[in-house]
């Protein structure tokens, strides 16, 4: 059986602390500050019927009556009043707390190669102004793995997903472009037909590219691929000419290497882009990053 735990507040005697709950301190001083039930309700976004129940279980846990409710406005009584200044240096300390701990979080998150601009900067701009928590950029050669794994919190993924084991939330398609060696015989070319691209042999990253074998009817793929394993060694496969590769325009717009060209393609499906996390992960902050970048995405598009 646990022992009852007690608090003595002056003039009130003793109460059993484990019957009042941060709720009932909630409640009350929403009520007590506004002087009104309705208002109250409206602000803590609880129906005037809980309120009231929350109000009286709180006088009950203190064994005293805080709130006239018999004149036009709701008053406190004396000892209201008195439970009043404590509940306000209560509350003022957890929140104090809160701001604290969230100043040292962080949301980590996770891609395995270029961040898709301008919306990774404006996502994290956006989440980091409205939220006292820091953005950690973690690049990893399988974001995927990652994410169920724990080292990080979402990740940035590209292609389909067919994993079960996370929640995943579109945000957009991103175009694909070629890209081939400098000494390769299509850099002198103008442009390539997604219908041709299986003609040449494909440099695959297996852990995290968006384009590989799986991307056409079976039978239809390139006759000859080439396996890496992350990033830097697919483009370093490709400035070696071992074969072209298929990758999101985004790489147009960064200096990727020296040794390479960018091909447009034509009639070449669009990548989609989304983010990755736990599906049984409860972290505010978390869903608060998602909402920040599906609103950046948004913008994007406009």
């Amino acid at each position: 059986m646990p022992v009852a735990r007690h608090l003595c507040l002056s003039g009130m005697g003793v109460l059993d602390s484990g019957r009042v709950e941060l709720r009932h301190l909630r409640a009350f001083d929403a009520v007590a500050r506004l002087q009104s039930f309705t208002h109250a309700s409206e602000a803590l976004t609880i129906t005037q019927p809980a309120l009231s129940r929350t109000i009286q279980q709180l006088e009950d846990a203190l064994g005293v009556t805080l709130l006239d409710r018999s004149s036009r406005h709701v008053e406190m009584t004396d000892a209201g009043r008195t439970f009043f200044e404590h509940v306000e240096r209560v509350l003022s300390e957890l929140e104090r707390g809160v701001d604290a701990v969230r100043r040292q979080a962080s949301i980590r998150l996770g891609f395995s190669w270029l961040l898709p601009d301008p919306w990774a900067q404006d996502t994290v701009a956006r989440f980091e102004r409205a939220n006292a928590t820091t953005v950690s950029l973690i690049r990893t050669d399988d974001a995927l793995a990652a994410v169920q794994q724990g080292k990080v919190n979402v990740a940035v993924v590209r292609g389909q997903v067919t994993s079960t084991a996370v929640r995943v939330v579109h945000l957009f398609d991103e175009a694909r472009v070629a890209v081939c060696s400098v000494r390769s015989r299509l850099a002198q070319q103008p442009a390539l037909d997604w219908a041709d691209v299986p003609q040449w042999p494909l440099v695959v990253n297996v852990a995290s590219g968006t384009t590989g074998p799986w991307s056409w009817p079976a039978g239809q793929g390139p006759q000859t691929v080439v396996q890496t394993s992350n990033f830097d060694e697919w483009i370093e496969s490709v400035a070696a000419d071992r074969g072209i590769g298929v990758i999101p325009d985004v790489a147009v717009r960064r200096n990727v290497h020296p040794g390479v060209r960018f091909i447009p393609l034509r009639g070449a499906p669009q990548s989609p882009v989304a983010l990755a996390f736990l599906p049984r992960a409860r972290n505010a902050e978390l869903r608060r990053f998602v909402e920040a970048a599906v609103a950046s995405a948004a913008a994007c598009a406009t």
